[in-house]
C-alpha cells in the first residue's frame, strides 16, 4: 500500500484553500493549519477527519496552497496519497470533501471509504 514517500502528496482546490483561510481569519487563529486524517471506522472501513492544528509533528507532511497549509500524518498519507481536498457548496449544505483515487468505494455522505 502507498507509493514512495517522495511522491506522496495531497492537494487542495482553490475553493478549499479559500474556505480554510476564511475560517482561520474568522477564528482569529494566525498560524492554524487544516489537519486531514484517516482513522478506522465509518460505514465503509475508514473515515476522514478534519481539524485545525497549530503544530506540526515529526511524522507530519505539509502541503500548501494559496497561503493555507494542509497537514497530514504519515499513516494517513499512505491512504490519502494522490487525493484532493475540495470545499463544495450545494443546496443541502456545504462541506469539505476528499477526492481519493485509492478509494474503491465510499459511503453516500462521502465521509468514509474502503480500499
Amino acid at each position: 500500500m502507498g507509493a514512495d514517500s517522495e511522491t506522496q502528496s495531497v492537494s487542495m482546490t482553490a475553493s478549499a484553500a479559500k474556505r480554510v483561510a476564511a475560517m482561520i481569519a474568522q477564528d482569529g487563529g494566525g498560524g492554524l493549519m487544516l489537519r486531514v486524517s484517516v482513522s478506522g471506522g465509518g460505514c465503509s472501513g475508514f473515515q476522514y477527519g478534519f481539524s485545525f492544528d497549530d503544530a506540526v509533528n515529526a511524522d507530519d507532511r505539509t502541503f500548501e496552497r494559496d497561503g493555507v497549509t494542509l497537514v497530514v500524518d504519515e499513516v494517513s498519507l499512505d491512504l490519502l496519497a494522490g487525493s484532493e481536498v475540495d470545499y463544495v457548496e450545494e443546496l443541502i449544505g456545504a462541506s469539505f470533501q476528499i477526492n481519493n483515487p485509492q478509494a474503491t468505494s465510499s459511503c453516500g455522505c462521502g465521509s468514509s471509504f474502503a480500499i
